[in-house]
């Protein structure tokens, strides 16, 4: 039988959440600071789960990214890997997916985060595919909002059965490390929480 190795992204193959180390990269920590207490009113709500994490991650993601150009944002994303992608990866969770793609198995990064900067964390760590939150674009221009829903929580099992439907077929062994994996590692044959680190 087929097995496939889901990951997720952010706090399991990553040290720290990439979408905070990606709003800091493009806008300084003095922005960064400023944005969030701004909206530090919907991020309570949020936690409280009174107001939705997709409508809280997009006004924040409009708020910086809104009508900038595709190529520039792309741009952005390239040069975040480039510069932070070494620091950020766990040495061991690198080690554990070379170990299995070596195994032969089927390598899947499922991401909230965006995946305009996952994608060159993807390539480098050689996974087959991705799965990721992705942005919304009109004339060449990121309109602020999503074209996807948040990977987040249901979203993953959802999003993995999109693109591996027949579930009956493959051993689905499934990484994560917080509430949003929460319905992947149920879904999976074999879960591993907070391993790396």
């Amino acid at each position: 039988m087929k097995k496939i190795a889901a990951f997720d992204f952010d706090g399991t193959i990553t040290r720290k959440d990439t979408l905070i180390e990606f709003l800091r990269f493009a806008g300084g920590n003095a922005h960064f600071y400023a944005v969030f207490a701004f909206f530090s009113p919907l991020l309570i709500l949020m936690k409280l789960k009174l107001y939705s994490n997709q409508k809280a991650k997009e006004k924040i993601f409009a708020h910086y990214f809104k009508d900038i150009p595709l190529e520039q944002f792309n741009d952005l994303c390239r040069r975040f890997s480039e510069q932070k992608g070494q620091s950020l990866v766990y040495a061991d969770a690198k080690a554990q997916i070379a170990k299995h793609r070596e195994q032969g198995d089927e390598v899947v990064i499922i991401s909230a985060s965006i995946e305009n900067w996952v994608c060159h964390f993807a390539k480098a760590l050689k996974a087959d595919k991705l799965l990721a939150t992705q942005v919304e674009v009109q004339d060449g221009k990121i309109t602020g909002r999503f074209l996807t829903a948040n990977c987040y929580g249901k979203e993953k099992v959802k999003r993995l059965l999109s693109a591996y439907p027949e579930r009956d077929k493959y051993y689905l062994i499934a990484y994560g490390d917080s509430r949003g994996d929460k319905e992947l590692l149920q879904f999976a044959d074999e879960q591993h929480y907070e391993q790396f680190g």
